[in-house]
């Protein structure tokens, strides 16, 4: 199986699940704080590819539930710039394959190293809508 690195917030209770799937298909996961990581907008970039703008973002985070940040009105140099600075930002997880990138679980190469369980399974926060949003 693979080895993929895994860049995740720690104590998020879905991204813990997501790497347990990871794990449950077989794979060695390297988990990184996606907090601690110095990004740069070229890096980051390439985790979004073909990617629409909008979907770059982790609709839970808490500058976007108060409005601060709308992710359906802003350009790619913004929104890159945005996440450089506040990483709470970034739609987790965050996929590295061999230098295959993506976020989140919905796309490749994520789709192939789960095994057969549905992203859906995954990509939903079980904690949305009962408590505080997570930080």
């Amino acid at each position: 199986m693979a080895t993929i690195i895994v860049y995740q917030k720690p104590g998020c209770a879905n991204n813990a699940r997501q790497i347990q799937g990871l794990k449950t298909a077989g794979h060695d996961v390297v988990v990184k704080d996606i907090l601690k990581q110095p990004w740069h907008a070229d890096e980051l970039r390439t985790f979004f590819r073909n990617m629409p703008v909008n979907s770059w973002f982790n609709r839970a985070a808490p500058r976007i539930r108060s409005g601060e940040v709308n992710p359906d009105a802003i350009d790619a140099a913004s929104a890159l710039a945005l996440m450089v600075v506040d990483p709470l930002l970034i739609r987790r997880p965050l996929i590295d394959l061999d230098g295959a990138r993506t976020a989140g679980l919905d796309r490749e190469p994520a789709l192939s190293l789960l095994g057969g369980k549905t992203q859906d399974d995954l990509e939903v926060c079980l904690h949305e809508g009962h408590c505080t949003p997570c930080r």
